[in-house]
């Protein structure tokens, strides 16, 4: 069974310029060539987390769309992060997972983040994604997502669970015990990216960014409050060993997710 090499790129975002935020992150790649099968990125990281998105959208196949898979290819690695776009005359909050050979799988944030206004700006998606990727079943979310778990509850459908955030300072405890939490019941990998410093609405960060095994222990726990860059290898053969001593999927209630 193949690992995967997972590198969490948690960062201060540069507000509104998203030109500036491609270099950041573009000049990052280049220490990570060779090193890593998959790089988060935190929500919205070209904008940070804006309810302006009739000034900042870009089109579905837009400038970033095109730049991840100009970067992803030359990385060799899958790059995953959340992009402010227009879909039709609306807009959403959209994450990209986009792969070296160029494939993009797309992801809508279903729950948006109502005390921010989110759900005034933005339309929610309306599909639950599970993709594959170097023989990984892997589910994409977005930041407050993380907070309803019958959304994201895993029937042995995935292997890693993973969430791009710009969840504020004030918060930081949910996101930490929730990402373990998540982990642990669904018996998973879970990826966790948030972003770092302070936004144009004065709101702050510390990121947090967490890499949990299926047990909850923390992988990847990086400095808060400071941009870095680490790298862990997931084990799907100690993963498929667990489920196998410990299938508690099995018992878990049966129910019909609408969306």
């Amino acid at each position: 069974m193949q690992d995967l090499r997972v590198t969490l790129l948690q960062a201060d975002l540069i507000w509104h310029q998203p030109e500036q935020n491609r270099q950041q992150f573009e000049a990052q790649f280049d220490a990570l060539k060779g090193q890593t099968d998959l790089v988060i990125l935190p929500e919205m990281f070209t904008t940070g987390f804006t309810m302006e998105p009739e000034k900042l959208a870009e089109p579905h196949d837009g400038k970033t769309a095109q730049w991840l898979r100009q970067q992803a290819a030359e990385l060799g690695a899958a790059i995953v992060g959340s992009v402010v776009i227009q879909d039709g005359a609306g807009y959403r909050n959209r994450l990209y997972f986009t792969t070296p050979e160029g494939e993009q799988h797309c992801y809508d944030k279903r729950h948006l983040f109502r005390m921010g206004g989110e759900h005034n700006h933005y339309e929610a998606g309306r599909e639950r994604v599970i993709l594959n990727y170097r023989g990984w079943r892997i589910m994409p979310q977005i930041c407050y997502d993380l907070r309803f778990p019958a959304f994201s509850r895993n029937h042995n459908e995935y292997d890693l669970l993973l969430y791009v955030a710009n969840w504020p300072k004030p918060r930081r405890n949910p996101w930490r015990t929730l990402l373990q939490a998540r982990a642990i019941e669904n018996l998973c990998f879970v990826a966790g990216v948030n972003r770092v410093g302070t936004d144009g609405t004065g709101l702050e960060y510390s990121g947090d960014s967490l890499l949990v095994d299926f047990k909850g222990e923390l992988m990847i726990d990086g400095e808060p409050d400071q941009p870095f860059t680490q790298t862990s290898t997931l084990s799907k053969t100690a993963l498929a060993e667990f489920r196998e001593k410990f299938p508690a999927w099995m018992d878990a209630d049966d129910f019909t997710l609408t969306l």
